[in-house]
């Protein structure tokens, strides 16, 4: 048993995630963990990129370590073959995003017309315009007069955004968001993006059989396709969310498994879009739900979330958020789920042979996730109230099956704040009336914080679970480097305390501590979900305009890190922040490039000669800190600013 903790150390830091892992092996009961071992060894060829399956001459596989230079059955080589399979998950995670963008578009124009509320419904049975300042502003963007209804305004909005997906002229309207010097830099490489899906079906297009064969042009058409998400479809999706569910504001909240509640109908949402986990939040408050799940038995109904759909929940209302990616699998082995209600993205097959262990439903309803054997409640905005109640129903009736001698709750759960936006940032900054990121380039400026640091992504088995996050965050911070987090990232951070304004007095450098304390802000911003991240590339363009740090975005003493990456949609994100100019580093390996020596070059050295940013790749959170901190302590030697306070 003392063999197996040590194990369960290795595999994750958090203690609630350990506890699981003890109950899930007792229970015989397989999760990632388990299955990642099952694998080992991984396949050699995939993890160099050196297999390729894009026509039906192969597989070809090509031998690192052979004495002669070898090619695929239709000549293509190494740098090809590997150059294609990154652009094709370039592709894949730009797509993914931006679907979820045009999901949040068409239901603003839903919003905007009548029938997009339930007949003899109640205000809170359908979506409104929660934000209209907001509506205004974007509106603007697009050259939509504004003296006009919410609705009106809506209407025109959503059929720009829409138009943005199959736009085949111009420039993708957000693009103009990024400073002039970024915007020049784009338009001289010719990655400008043009319409969103159109970068998406180009790029594929070029890595078929026969098409693009010279790998820095197949890298620099990736760039454009992900720079399409992140100024495109990743920016829609916040933009609009915003709109249509209230732009967030600092909140408390709590996180871990010991959220979930022994005595309550426990519902978790999980997945990306928020659209109908907002309704299930207002359908866990209906009369009618309490009062049947009080006459079974339970004290109530309890919400709590995994992984983005957690965020947005939690920075709209407070929801608590039970995990991060790898907990999905843990929060049902508690045994105390009534029903997982999921949507799109980072989703586990897994879910639901391990829901077959216990009570728990698992309960699809978007027509693009459809699991074997499991229950599919099909969503559509129209209706979403009603879906939302339908589902939660289904939990308040699951919950007199529970078999609560099989409940094991871990008692770990955290204090958190979350709800910083490049909005709110103004006002926490500036206050009420004079809104400006003035104090923050000043305290760049004047050496009191020492610069930025994006820390977001997925968690990967591979690696220890929440420590590479935690681990360079800490270290970040300790040097006087304010982090901005979003998704998984800053769900592992908030576990370990970091998302408090406390946190800056434990943790913290003497300048970034003193900042903190003066505003009343933790040492690690939480901005959201994953799209989000579009978040951080508006608030940093707001730092530039403000002054003193530059002209370009390569400029700011800055860089970006995502330390357990998993997800293609982690790759389109690295590669728009890279094209952006931000220095960026990825745990583990390169991107299964290490095949091809030329290709990791280009991407960890030449692209920084083209567009100021450039990858780097490290398996170690301490080693990844010292870089960023190198990084950035570069950049504040070439803007000449002043020596740091307390260094």
């Amino acid at each position: 048993m003392d063999n197996l903790k040590q194990q369960d150390k290795r595999q994750t830091i958090d203690l609630a995630t350990q506890e699981m892992l003890q109950k899930a092996k007792k229970e015989n009961i397989k999760t990632a963990w388990d299955r990642l071992q099952a694998q080992e060894p991984q396949c050699g060829f995939g993890q160099l990129g050196l297999c390729c399956t894009v026509c039906n001459m192969g597989p070809c596989r090509i031998d690192p370590f052979g004495e002669e230079a070898q090619v695929g059955v239709c000549g293509a080589n190494a740098d090809t073959i590997a150059a294609r399979n990154l652009a094709r998950k370039v592709a894949v995670g730009s797509s993914a995003h931006s679907d979820h963008g045009r999901d949040v578009a068409h239901t603003l124009s839903l919003t905007s017309e009548s029938h997009a509320h339930a007949p003899g419904g109640h205000a809170h049975q359908h979506y409104t315009i929660l934000d209209a300042e907001k509506l205004k502003s974007v509106a603007r963007e697009f050259t939509i007069d504004t003296n006009k209804t919410k609705e009106q305004i809506a209407k025109e909005l959503s059929k720009k955004l829409l138009e943005e997906f199959g736009r085949q002229e111009g420039e993708l309207v957000f693009t103009k968001r990024a400073p002039k010097k970024r915007q020049d830099i784009w338009k001289k490489l010719n990655i400008t993006p043009r319409g969103i899906d159109r970068e998406v079906v180009e790029l594929l297009h070029t890595t078929t059989m026969g098409v693009d064969n010279d790998y820095k042009n197949i890298i620099n058409n990736s760039m454009r396709c992900a720079l399409s998400d992140g100024w495109g479809g990743s920016m829609v999706a916040t933009e609009v969310q915003d709109i249509i569910l209230g732009s967030p504001q600092p909140i408390r909240g709590k996180v871990n498994l010991g959220v979930l509640k022994e005595n309550y109908v426990n519902i978790v949402v999980h997945g990306h879009e928020p659209i109908l986990s907002e309704m299930a939040v207002r359908a866990s408050k209906d009369p009618e739900l309490l009062k049947l799940a009080k006459s079974l038995g339970a004290e109530g109904i309890n919400l709590a979330g995994i992984c983005c759909t957690a965020n947005e929940v939690l920075m709209r209302h407070g929801i608590p958020v039970a995990g991060n990616f790898l907990q999905q699998e843990l929060a049902i082995i508690t045994g105390a789920v009534e029903v997982m209600l999921v949507d799109v993205q980072c989703i586990m097959p897994s879910l639901q042979e391990i829901a077959s262990c216990f009570h728990s439903k698992l309960i699809t309803t978007n027509s693009k996730a459809r699991f074997p054997g499991v229950i599919h409640v099909e969503f559509n905005p129209e209706n979403a109230y009603e879906v939302a109640k339908q589902i939660i129903r289904v939990g308040v009736e699951n919950f007199a099956n529970r078999n609560k001698e099989r409940v094991n709750i871990p008692k770990q759960e955290m204090d958190l704040v979350a709800g910083f936006t490049k909005e709110n940032t103004f006002h926490i900054l500036g206050g009420k009336y004079r809104a400006t990121y003035r104090p923050l380039n000043d305290a760049i400026i004047s050496g009191r914080i020492r610069g930025l640091a994006g820390v977001v992504g997925c968690n990967n088995p591979k690696q220890t679970h929440d420590y590479f996050h935690t681990a360079l965050v800490k270290e970040l911070i300790k040097n006087d480097v304010l982090v901005l987090q979003t998704g998984c990232s800053a769900i592992a951070c908030a576990k370990q305390g970091l998302l408090i304004p406390e946190a800056a007095k434990i943790y913290a450098g003497k300048g970034l501590q003193e900042i903190c304390e003066a505003v009343g802000i933790p040492p690690v911003l939480h901005l959201g979900s994953c799209v989000d991240n579009s978040r951080i590339l508006t608030a940093a363009s707001h730092i530039i305009e403000e002054g003193g740090l530059g002209k370009d975005l390569s400029d700011l003493p800055a860089a970006g890190c995502a330390p357990e990456w998993m997800s293609e949609k982690a790759i389109a994100i690295g590669f728009y922040f890279v094209a952006s100019g931000v220095y960026t580093i990825f745990g583990a390996s390169p991107f299964s490039t290490l095949g091809s020596k030329n290709l990791t070059d280009y991407l960890t050295n030449g692209l920084e000669e083209s567009v100021g940013g450039r990858f780097e790749f490290c398996d170690d959170p301490l080693k990844m800190a010292e870089l960023m901190i190198r990084h950035i302590d570069k950049k504040r030697k070439a803007l000449n600013l002043s020596p740091l306070i307390y260094q």
